[in-house]
């Protein structure tokens, strides 16, 4: 079976050349909102990110979007109080989940260290 309209999977990782990682552009209907287009990425960080976002009091709204199933690109859409912007939050977020994402590593290393220990044994 062939899969015509499937990009190869180089596509869906590797950033063109000239093409920015993630772009932003400023609402201009709604205040302190605005569209975070990331690039090669997908569901799971479009999701990750959506509800750090809505962890954060100052956020009023964050949602995220794939405009086509075979496109590797999201639109993050977040709306913040007055007291803050969406690129702080953003940037908040992702501290957040750096931090949250450097437990689990940190875990995960005693846990092997342990393992390896009893089987030493």
């Amino acid at each position: 079976m062939s899969q015509v309209n499937r990009p190869e999977t180089f596509e869906c990782v590797d950033l063109p050349d000239g093409v920015e990682k993630v772009t932003f552009e400023k609402d201009k209907k709604v205040t302190n909102a605005g569209k975070f287009i990331i690039e090669r990425e997908d569901h799971t960080i479009g999701n990750v990110m959506r509800m750090q976002l809505l962890d954060d009091e100052q956020v009023l709204f964050a949602g995220y979007r794939m405009p086509h199933p075979l496109e590797p690109r999201i639109n993050l859409h977040v709306q913040t109080t007055a007291e803050s912007n969406p690129s702080h939050a953003v940037i908040a977020a992702c501290n957040v989940l750096i931090d949250k994402l450097n437990r689990i590593e940190e875990k995960f290393d005693a846990e092997v260290a342990r393992k390896q220990r009893e089987m030493a044994y």
